[in-house]
């Protein structure tokens, strides 16, 4: 028994700082409600990317704010992958613009 209680009050104190952490991460939000929604835009984005077979998808980073801007950022092998995931994300519900900063890189 006394085993059983010095799990939980280990579990209860690794969870109650891990939700601290992760409520520091977030101090840029404004509500809970929004980060939620965001993460389920960004979800979505690259879903939609890895659906795509795009080969360059790992080196595209995707993040989305509280408005429903995304902003695309990272590498891609060609202008045309590029403007493929542009064309995603604009076409992907609850979007309202879309910034790319991702930039043409052959690999090495």
């Amino acid at each position: 028994m006394k085993t059983f209680a010095t799990t939980c009050v280990l579990l209860g104190t690794l969870l109650g700082s891990t939700a601290i952490i992760a409520q520091d991460a977030d101090t840029d939000r404004s509500h809970p409600a929004a980060f939620v929604k965001d993460s389920a835009v960004t979800s979505k984005i690259k879903t939609k990317l890895a659906s795509e077979h795009l080969t360059s998808l790992g080196r595209i980073h995707v993040d989305t704010d509280e408005n429903g801007v995304v902003w695309l950022t990272g590498s891609a092998r060609s202008q045309q992958a590029i403007d493929k995931a542009v064309s995603i994300a604009r076409n992907t519900e609850h979007v309202k613009s879309v910034h790319s900063e991702i930039v043409i890189k052959q690999d090495d």
